[in-house]
């Protein structure tokens, strides 16, 4: 049985980060195909299945915002390319723009409430009378990876479609995932790795026995990314060294 691995580079990032923190080291340094090897041979019951196609998707961050950051990044997807980690990266786009947006602050849920004018800050017109309850606007960096999900996405549906493969694995918790999951648990069983600690989207959600069935689910655990890290240093065209940190 071929299996083809599909990940959202980004959506592993920020999972790996829920589960350590920035500061914590030896999680970040992850071989992609050894974790996917261990996810298969612990979740699945796909017999005589072998790692034939892993695609990691992901996009360089900015150099002139985090230049630190992104030669790290720089050195962790030419070790995994030289060390055979993965088979092949298929990068989007890091944008960065000024948005405009009211001031809020969550309620218990995490849903945005709204900042209005009060004592003791209290917003005052031409004429100097009080404007109670007007909104405060903020602009703000926003900073957004784009492009990740479409390439998970597109690289799923063209291996599944053209029977490159036999089954797949999903690492992503995108809830914008779920239309091209849907139609390739139709065709081929997958097995839809949650790498966040937070639940698994219902969008993303199924059944074992959906299409043609033998489909499986799991949630990452910190171990899973501490067992599994390259070699500090890995040999190619260059030597790529584990950084500072990881």
């Amino acid at each position: 049985m071929r299996v083809g691995v599909y990940v959202d580079g980004f959506n592993l990032y920020y999972g790996g980060r829920g589960f350590f923190g920035r500061a914590q080291p030896a999680w970040r340094w992850l071989d992609i195909r050894a974790f996917a090897a261990s996810l298969v041979g612990t979740h699945s019951l796909w017999g005589g299945a072998t790692l034939d196609r892993i695609v990691y998707c992901t996009a360089p961050i900015s150099g002139r915002e985090n230049p630190h950051g992104r030669r790290d990044q720089d050195t962790y997807v030419g070790a995994l390319s030289a060390s055979g980690s993965v088979d092949h990266v298929e990068f989007g786009k890091y944008v960065a723009r000024v948005k405009r947006a009211p001031l809020a602050t969550p309620d218990r849920q995490g849903r945005p409430v709204l900042a209005t004018s009060t004592w003791p800050v209290m917003v005052r017109d031409a004429t100097a009378t009080d404007v109670p309850d007007a909104s405060f606007m903020v602009s703000y960096a926003f900073r957004e990876e784009k492009g990740s999900d479409v390439n998970v996405a597109s690289h799923l549906l063209l291996d599944v479609l053209t029977n490159r493969v036999d089954a797949a694995v999903v690492i992503s918790n995108d809830s914008d995932l779920r239309h091209p999951v849907q139609e390739a648990r139709l065709r081929v069983p997958v097995g839809t790795v949650n790498p966040t600690k937070s639940p698994l989207a219902g969008d993303l959600r199924g059944l074992p026995t959906d299409g043609v069935g033998n489909h499986w689910w799991a949630q990452l655990q910190p171990a899973d990314f501490t067992n599994h890290q390259l070699a500090t240093t890995v040999a190619g065209r260059r030597v790529f060294s584990r950084p500072t940190g990881w």
